[in-house]
């Protein structure tokens, strides 16, 4: 399987797909196979709906190797409408703009580059305000 493929096939890194767990109902993100409320099997799927609200949020300054390009740049504890809470890197707005309990959405970006020019490109999911929230 060639890499680009690969990647496209990694659901929840670009439409948040979870699972639910069939004896609790709990909303788990990402996958894990076992839910961590009732520790039963937990296999089906679930798609999230992208939506959350911002519960806590930093800035980072000095970014780690390979993502020195991008600092500074703010990355968020975002808590998802299904329950769940998700880091991630936050975009489309000013960092003295975000607020506790602004609400995201999801949005698929580019991460990073793999290799050299001719490496894959990869891509995956980072939250902006909602577009009523701007």
């Amino acid at each position: 399987m060639e890499i680009p493929r690969h990647w496209r096939l990694k659901k929840q890194r670009y439409a948040l797909i979870g699972e639910v767990c069939p004896h609790c109902d709990a909303k788990i993100f990402p996958p894990r196979d076992v839910c961590p409320e009732c520790h039963r099997e937990a296999k089906d799927l679930f798609q999230f709906s992208g939506k959350g609200e911002i519960y806590s949020y930093t800035t980072i300054y000095e970014a780690p190797s390979g993502f020195d390009s991008n600092a500074p740049y703010t990355v968020a504890l975002v808590k998802l409408s299904e329950g769940p809470m998700i880091t991630a890197q936050l975009t489309d707005v000013d960092a003295a703009q975000v607020q506790i309990g602004m609400p995201v959405e999801m949005v698929t970006r580019k991460m990073r580059d793999d290799g050299d020019e001719r490496g894959m490109i990869v891509y995956g999911y980072k939250f902006r305000p909602t577009l009523n929230h701007i």
